[in-house]
């Protein structure tokens, strides 16, 4: 994938979110066409900050729609990425009953075959595995996502994305992905800026993981800067990914709820680290090298959809 063609990226976002639940999850509850109108403005003001790429990290369950994301993707013209995989924090309320019963295997053989033969015959394939693990020491059902998206990345090469937090479930994902013989790198350590001892972010990063402070906003830059001017002084900054962790469509609310736009790194974050002295090498490596450098080439799926489906999935800008 050329960084040209990547575009500025943002790596953890979200465009609808439905959290009602595994047990009573159904796309009946949102109305596509009220989502599109919604959510569009946001997009078009995001591609004109110079954005190109757009990591949906909604999983199943939770609001993965691949068909509303394709829709949105031709007509902002975005490239926009979804994923495979299962939520589990939040007492596993996400996840379908069959994850419970299933071995790690019998999971990846479900992610896989989203990557290998599409998403619920849409013709979108996943660029990356989604995933989550409780906040603390990790629970048995924790460990087996995380040993189910081990054994998915081995057979797709697909980048692995954990809704994480503290330091210590991220370091035991990374333990377990080791005892699998996945490597470090294929790991992205999703709101990372939850953990307040910076130092595990350098533990991490030195290990080969992505460091991923994803939940930037204008109420709290300061901290950003702070945490980056940190991570810079540590020569880390080349394992370190931002985003918003923003949207989002909520279907439960009237309207879809409040929605908070995608902007605020471009139009205020990256301003204030140039006056920090952040060189324009150092503030590239992070918003364009490094997504294409954390989810690789394999998150372009484009190539691997049938050539008369490809315009419906998405648009090169």
């Amino acid at each position: 994938m050329r960084l040209l063609e990547y575009g500025y990226s943002l790596i953890h976002e979200h465009i609808l979110v439905d959290f009602i639940g595994a047990r009573r999850y159904s796309p009946a509850r949102w109305n596509r066409v009220e989502v599109v109108k919604k959510v569009l403005p946001y997009l078009l003001k995001l591609r004109a900050t110079g954005c190109r790429t757009f990591f949906d990290c909604t999983p199943k369950y939770l609001g993965r729609d691949p068909g509303l994301l394709m829709e949105l993707s031709e007509k902002s013209g975005l490239r926009i990425i979804t994923n495979t995989g299962y939520y589990g924090g939040s007492d596993n309320k996400y996840l379908p009953e069959h994850a419970f019963t299933e071995s790690a295997d019998e999971l990846a053989d479900r992610w896989v075959d989203e990557w290998e033969n599409g998403i619920e015959n849409s013709g979108m394939k996943p660029g990356f595995i989604k995933t989550s693990v409780n906040d603390g020491p990790l629970t048995p059902i924790s460990q087996k996502l995380v040993t189910a998206a081990a054994r998915t990345h081995l057979r797709t090469g697909l980048a692995i994305v954990s809704h994480t937090g503290p330091a210590t479930p991220a370091l035991e994902t990374i333990d377990i992905l080791q005892m699998e013989n996945v490597r470090p790198s294929a790991f992205i350590w999703a709101h990372a800026q939850v953990e307040k001892n910076w130092y595990f972010y350098v533990i991490a990063a030195k290990l080969g993981a992505w460091v991923s402070l994803d939940g930037v906003s204008g109420k709290n830059l300061a901290e950003y800067v702070e945490m980056l001017e940190y991570l810079k002084k540590q020569d880390c900054l080349d394992r370190v990914l931002l985003s918003h962790d923003a949207g989002w469509y909520d279907p439960a609310q009237p309207g879809g709820g409040d929605f908070r736009d995608f902007t605020a790194l471009f139009d205020e974050l990256i301003p204030l680290l140039e006056k920090k002295g952040f060189s324009d090498t150092e503030l590239e490596r992070i918003i364009r090298l490094n997504p294409v450098l954390a989810f690789g080439p394999v998150a372009d799926v484009r190539k691997r959809i049938p050539a008369s489906r490809q315009r419906h999935s998405y648009v090169t800008p």
